[in-house]
């Protein structure tokens, strides 16, 4: 059994998740979020995010349980990215994400994934010293929030709380610091709206909802999620390396529990 959960999770790390080039599938005029829109930001001004950063979602999603999506600053002579917001109007729970950067990952350049659970908007609300912009993109999508879970409850439920780190490319030499790395987390993330396949009945809603990832002492990136973040959540960034030999993560979920672990940069995968 250990051989298999070892096996799954290596495959699952080691997947692409980069997207490979921006389909042309802007955000709509129709749907939540005019009503959404007083509810998460309030009166705040929101300029045109499209020369600040672009996000690439697939038009038609393979799976809407697990939709990449990237958010890249493509203007590098603007303020770096501080913080992003990652919405998805048409969702149970439409605040996926809520997360802040650190200096070390300035030019942004992060994925996550997400469940999508109908034809939706998902927008980018990013924040700089310059004030707040937003972009994003239109998902067709249906039933990620709803989807069965991937694994055997009892077989998650045991290996809950495992991490494992990937880095892409060499290590840096010190003129080039900057490196692609990529953190998994096992993690059933329950959405609520699943059900057992056995009994039927609905799975409680139970996912992580703070993680907090740095290197040494050095704040990378932090997050506060909800239902939306997938299965196993995965999380690819760039980042400038400061030496220090290893990240340190530390996820907390809705039931209270705790996971932390020192993770090496340069082990392997």
């Amino acid at each position: 059994m250990k051989i298999l959960v070892a096996a799954t999770f290596a495959a699952l790390i080691s997947q692409p998740v980069f997207a490979t080039e921006v389909i042309d599938n802007p955000l709509t005029d129709t749907g939540s979020w005019t009503e959404l829109r007083e509810d998460l930001i309030g009166d705040v001004t929101l300029a045109d995010g499209a020369t600040l950063f672009t996000v690439d979602a697939p038009y038609r999603a393979h799976d809407a349980a697990t939709v990449p999506i990237v958010i890249r600053q493509t203007d590098l002579t603007a303020a770096p990215i501080t913080s992003a917001m990652v919405v998805i109007d048409e969702n149970p729970a439409p605040m996926a994400a809520d997360m802040t950067f650190g200096p070390a990952m300035a030019p942004l350049n992060f994925e996550l994934r997400v469940r999508v659970n109908q034809y939706s908007n998902v927008r980018v609300i990013a924040t700089t010293t310059d004030g707040d912009f937003m972009n994003g993109r239109f998902v067709k999508a249906s039933g990620g929030c709803s989807a069965p879970a991937t694994k055997d409850p009892s077989l998650a439920l045991n290996s809950m709380g495992q991490m494992r780190l990937k880095h892409f490319g060499d290590t840096p030499q010190m003129s080039t610091p900057r490196r692609e790395a990529q953190i998994m987390i096992r993690h059933p993330n329950y959405s609520g709206l699943q059900r057992d396949q056995i009994t039927q009945l609905f799975i409680s809603a139970h996912f992580i909802d703070k993680l907090e990832v740095f290197q040494g002492d050095e704040m990378l990136f932090t997050l506060e999620g909800g239902i939306s973040v997938s299965e196993n959540p995965v999380f690819r960034f760039d980042y400038t390396d400061n030496g220090d030999p290893a990240f340190r993560v530390r996820a907390q979920d809705t039931e209270g529990n705790v996971f932390e672990q020192t993770l090496p940069k340069n082990a392997q995968s």
